[in-house]
């Protein structure tokens, strides 16, 4: 890189930090830190939840994984399809409940509905597992950054944690929200930019189009459906399971969940969610085109195809940022690819030091409550630096075994989404008792654990909704068995309003992009 592009970089990383500055000498109690004071637009809410999930380092990965990695493709759109579907089952269940009952952390819920084991342990469950997650997103983001910045990949990981920590220590959740807001915009420019590079070495020539694998342009894998085959990436478990891991993640986690509890009204999480779920297709499009070309371009260049050969394919990417991006440009690019990963740290820290305070430091310690607000945001200030420590090392001990412990923490992952969101669906719909969601909750797991050790055939995407029925079944097997006595389960009666223009709106959404989705797979059928 350039003296120039460095320029681009510093001027970013300034600005993130400035703006963090001007958020954080504003805020007078831990509602302004950990929840914006409530005074947050859905736009801005609807746009960090993009750039949070979708741009991960999706600049580097979507395209590498459609043109380069061995089974990929464009089936990863399929990914996309259960969005709207999981955005219209968390307006519906879990926001009136959130924004009736709730004020920083989600577990309250349990506390209220089951008692204060329940809230404890799932808590718990969410500190150790999005910790050590986001020390292995971390190191994972920071291989590909040390490619873009030609630095030691330990010197990278320091340095994105270092900054990562600085403004969100200090800005809280809506310099989170801000800095995913800039990180989205430069993330699409690179998208576009990309393109524009890729169209001009190409000559704006797509005539050898009909020779590239035909598996890579398909969009559809009807056939595969993940129960056996050992096919990950088949329609049914990305719909079936992405939509309860969906659920999970975007309601029933904490690091998501408080996003949408920092908007000022429920009309505005939903108009959040609604725009997340808008905005996430055509920029997955952006991403994809980017792989198209790509992979058209290596078609046609065999000497940087061959360059390529002996990498990674999530570097294919930054070296070909770094050998065809004029400089000034190249900055930009790479400040994207920083601040996705950044973007692994630094909502995670802010929600670990959330949960930390309202689920356990303020019940082991009552007298905290009393403390003046301008120390607790100082101690939620400290609380945050602690878990960016914790993680930071974490990801730097793992530097030489990363690939084992990113399967491994990916899947454990998995294993929890959907017992996690069985635990509140079974407190808002049924009666059950703490006890018996509890051995439905532990069964869960266990049972995923199995399929996981026992049964690698079958796609972990299907972990998800496994473990959200099984919780179901297990409280009603206990309740009809419990002292010898059978009594009904007792299903809540909660009326859902389907007639809302949020849930039509996303439920036409689906299937307008499914219907894209068949129409570009048709159009390369043509070619």
């Amino acid at each position: 890189m350039t003296i120039y592009d460095w320029i681009v970089i510093f001027i970013y990383l300034s600005i993130v930090v400035g703006i963090s500055y001007a958020i954080g000498k504003k805020q007078k109690n831990q509602e302004d830190y950990y929840i914006a004071g409530k005074t947050l637009k859905y736009w801005q809410v609807g746009s960090s939840l993009v750039a949070n999930q979708v741009s991960a380092i999706s600049l580097v990965g979507v395209p590498a994984f459609i043109a380069i990695k061995r089974g990929g493709g464009l089936k990863w759109l399929q990914y996309e399809f259960a969005v709207p579907l999981s955005m219209v089952v968390i307006i519906l269940v879990l926001i009136p409940v959130y924004r009736k009952k709730l004020k920083i952390s989600i577990y309250e819920y349990l506390e209220q509905r089951f008692g204060s084991f329940s809230r404890s342990l799932l808590s718990f469950v969410f500190l150790i597992s999005r910790s050590l997650a986001s020390g292995v997103a971390l190191l994972a983001t920071s291989y590909v950054t040390s490619v873009a910045l030609n630095l030691d990949i330990k010197i990278t990981i320091i340095l994105i944690a270092f900054v990562s920590l600085l403004y969100t220590s200090i800005g809280g959740i809506k310099a989170d929200i801000y800095s995913d807001i800039i990180q989205l915009i430069i993330l699409w420019f690179s998208s576009i930019v990309s393109i524009y590079i890729l169209l001009n070495l190409l000559g704006w020539n797509f005539s050898g189009i009909h020779s590239l694998l035909v598996d890579r342009l398909r969009v559809f894998y009807l056939s595969k459906t993940g129960l056996g085959d050992g096919e990950n990436f088949g329609f049914l478990p990305m719909l079936f399971g992405g939509l309860f891991l969906y659920i999970s993640y975007y309601g029933c986690d904490q690091s998501q969940a408080q996003r949408l509890l920092s908007t000022k009204s429920d009309m505005e999480t939903k108009k959040a969610l609604v725009f997340n779920s808008f905005l996430r297709f055509p920029l997955v499009l952006t991403y994809s085109a980017v792989g198209l070309l790509f992979l058209l371009f290596l078609e046609k260049d065999s000497s940087f195809a061959l360059k390529l050969s002996n990498l990674s394919p999530d570097y294919a990417m930054p070296v070909f940022f770094k050998t065809f991006l004029p400089a000034g440009v190249l900055g930009i690019v790479v400040s994207g690819i920083f601040a996705a990963s950044m973007s692994s740290l630094d909502s995670a820290i802010n929600s670990l030091s959330a949960a930390t305070w309202e689920d356990f430091l303020i019940k082991l310690f009552p007298s905290l409550k009393r403390v003046e607000d301008r120390k607790k945001v100082f101690y939620s200030r400290f609380i945050t630096v602690l878990w960016g420590v914790f993680t930071s090392v974490f990801a730097l001990m793992i530097v030489n075994s990363s690939e084992t412990v990113v399967e491994i923490v990916n899947k454990i992952g998995s294993a929890f989404y959907g017992p996690i969101a069985a635990f509140f669906f079974i407190g808002i719909f049924t009666k059950a008792e703490e006890f018996e969601t509890l051995v439905g909750f532990t069964f869960a797991i266990a049972m995923n654990i199995f399929l996981w050790l026992k049964h690698p055939e079958i796609s972990w995407l299907w972990w998800n909704p496994i473990g959200f029925f099984i919780p179901f079944l297990t409280v009603f097997i206990i309740v009809n068995v419990k002292k010898g006595k059978k009594r009904s389960l007792n299903f809540i009666n909660i009326s859902l309003n389907l007639r809302q223009s949020y849930v039509l709106a996303l439920i036409l959404w689906f299937f307008l992009i499914v219907l894209v989705s068949f129409l570009i797979e048709s159009i390369f059928r043509v070619f």
